[in-house]
């Protein structure tokens, strides 16, 4: 029982600092990468569609994404979107190829994206303690109940510690190589 306690937190946080990364790569730095448009809808008859799943996106060159629909007829409502976005994004439709230049990122927005980062980083360490207070909280219970002796549950309690203490270095050394990468220009 305290086995898979452990097992639970492990997988807690290993969930969490995916979430962190996922939500890390749609940060934009000054670089091109497909992801980049993963947070965009596109209306695609009726159904709010993202952009992916209608059109090869690319990266020819650092700073340039391309967009080619699967549907021609689509490719305005993909410069609309992407124009609607909010990304700071300007595409140019031409023909069936959407081009978006990606502009260097201003100090300003840099330092905007750093703290979005730090955010983000603190909400996954926020997710990790829920899950260091659900695994204590189990254990205390096990503790009441008679199922385990008490040593085994001061073993375990050091062991959900350092589990919680790694995940943390963890989540701070992720936010730091993000940081980096959005301060590099």
């Amino acid at each position: 029982m305290i086995d898979e306690i452990l097992q639970d937190l492990e997988e807690s946080t290993k969930k969490a600092r995916d979430a962190l990364k996922r939500e890390l790569s749609k940060l934009r730095t000054g670089r091109a990468h497909p992801s980049m448009l993963d947070g965009i809808r596109v209306d695609y008859y009726g159904q709010m569609t993202p952009i992916a799943q209608m059109a090869t996106v690319s990266v020819p060159e650092p700073r340039m994404l391309t967009v080619k629909p699967w549907e021609k007829n689509q490719a305005q409502a993909i410069d609309k979107a992407i124009r609607e976005g909010d990304l700071g994004l300007n595409p140019q439709v031409d023909g069936d190829l959407i081009r978006v230049p990606v502009p260097p990122l201003s100090e300003e927005r840099r330092k905007d994206l750093v703290k979005i980062a730090k955010k983000n980083g603190e909400d996954c360490k926020v997710a990790v303690r829920k899950s260091r207070h659900d695994a204590l909280d189990l254990l205390g219970e096990m503790k009441q109940s008679g199922d385990a002796s008490e040593d085994d549950i001061e073993r375990a309690k050091k062991r959900v510690e350092e589990v919680v203490a790694q995940a943390g270095q963890d989540v701070d050394a992720i936010v730091q190589a993000k940081e980096r990468e959005i301060l590099v220009v």
